[in-house]
């Protein structure tokens, strides 16, 4: 999510001009409120507001969604049934989950499920298949990916047996919360330990749906993979290897999206896949320019990349930050740089524009750091430059 909660389904109550912990509202709660007191006369709505509102608006996100989740689940029923008939009555009769399709008068959809959904996973594990069908009708209408990850840590097997029987669903929504919701390291989710450990029993599913007629699927697939790749690299190189015969350029791109962190590191399996063999090459005059700078300008990174084969090459050419610690030590960054074809014996010029500016992810401490170029998963030169830190 602060991926930018660029998911479709996590754009519908958000404008783009206002944080994202505002998608879950003081007038959103008292819509979600009235919902509910409508289909269930009992609920206390003034005291569940009373404590929903009572410094909402200083809580971030998760924090809200938190909040607004344990406050139904102590006004709604305790009885299983009986709670997810009543959310399920709140849910708009309109399914979608575009950025246009938000809660209104007729029910709830877009960030209003998210707290639903936490209520009906985690406090619905004594009736797994009321909760997992009611957790597939809320993922129509916004994304039930976070609270499914409760029955998933619960009982994994039975719920990966249900959910195989969605993977032919029509909905979309549904097919991608069989990717989304099963990935072992989902941003802003809890993690589940055993797929991190052993993710096989994910894969048969994801193969599925690695041709999914929707982007929407395909890139969950994609980043799920990626999740993957982070414990067990050589299994997504085999698996990248595997799904590439035979692909069009569709599921190329999806083995691509999925390897992006292995491509990045240089992992020289992924990178034979992708026809980016060792290379064959040195690296002269790499050079950076200004040699010293204040911190929040410009360097240019240069170099000559020549040739040593007598075929053809195609590299990928990254550039690797190190930039220094408090201890002395260096941290590593490697950034995007280009793709080029390189001809027999013949040479590029390789030229990048890098900015040094401040971010909130990244503590830069003055002195001298250095830069290098990775090709084909193999790092050469060094170039330094020095830092300076205004006071």
């Amino acid at each position: 999510m602060v991926r930018t909660l660029s998911y479709q389904a996590m754009a519908g109550e958000a404008d783009s001009m206002e944080p994202f912990k505002n998608s879950i509202s003081p007038s959103l709660v008292k819509l979600l409120s009235g919902h509910i007191r409508k289909n269930w006369p009992a609920f206390d709505e003034g005291v569940f507001l009373s404590e929903a509102l009572d410094g909402l608006e200083g809580l971030e996100l998760k924090a809200r969604v938190d909040r607004v989740a344990d406050g139904l689940l102590r006004h709604l029923p305790p009885e299983i049934k009986a709670r997810s008939s009543i959310l399920r009555a709140v849910l708009h009769p309109q399914q979608g989950n575009s950025p246009e399709q938000t809660s209104d008068d007729t029910g709830m959809r877009g960030f209003a499920i998210w707290p639903l959904s936490l209520v009906a996973g985690r406090h619905g594990l004594d009736n797994l298949d009321v909760t997992l069908d009611l957790l597939k009708d809320m993922t129509k209408r916004f994304s039930s990916e976070f609270g499914i990850r409760y029955p998933l840590i619960h009982d994994q097997d039975r719920v990966l047996s249900i959910m195989s029987c969605w993977l032919d669903d029509p909905d979309p929504a549904v097919r991608r919360l069989v990717s989304e919701g099963t990935r072992p390291r989902l941003p802003w989710a809890q993690q589940l330990p055993r797929l991190i450990a052993d993710p096989t029993p994910a894969l048969p599913l994801l193969h599925r749906l690695r041709d999914d007629p929707s982007e929407y699927v395909r890139r969950s697939v994609a980043n799920h993979l990626n999740d993957i790749s982070k414990d067990h690299p050589a299994l997504v190189a085999d698996l990248a290897a595997d799904w590439m015969k035979g692909a069009d350029d569709t599921r190329r791109k999806l083995i691509r999206h999925a390897c992006r962190s292995l491509i990045k590191a240089g992992n020289p399996d992924v990178l034979t896949v992708f026809g980016h063999a060792p290379p064959e090459l040195s690296v002269e005059d790499i050079a950076v320019s200004p040699q010293r700078i204040t911190l929040g300008e410009s360097i240019e990174l240069s170099a000559r990349i020549v040739s040593t084969a007598q075929v053809p090459q195609s590299l990928v050419i990254d550039y690797v930050a190190r930039f220094l610690r408090a201890n002395g030590s260096f941290s590593e960054k490697v950034f995007k740089g280009s793709s080029i074809d390189l001809p027999p014996n013949g040479e590029a010029l390789f030229r990048k524009k890098i900015q040094v500016r401040p971010i909130t992810t990244r503590r830069y401490y003055p002195g001298i750091q250095h830069l290098n170029l990775r090709i084909n998963g193999k790092d050469f030169g060094d170039a330094l430059f020095d830092l300076h830190i205004p006071d």
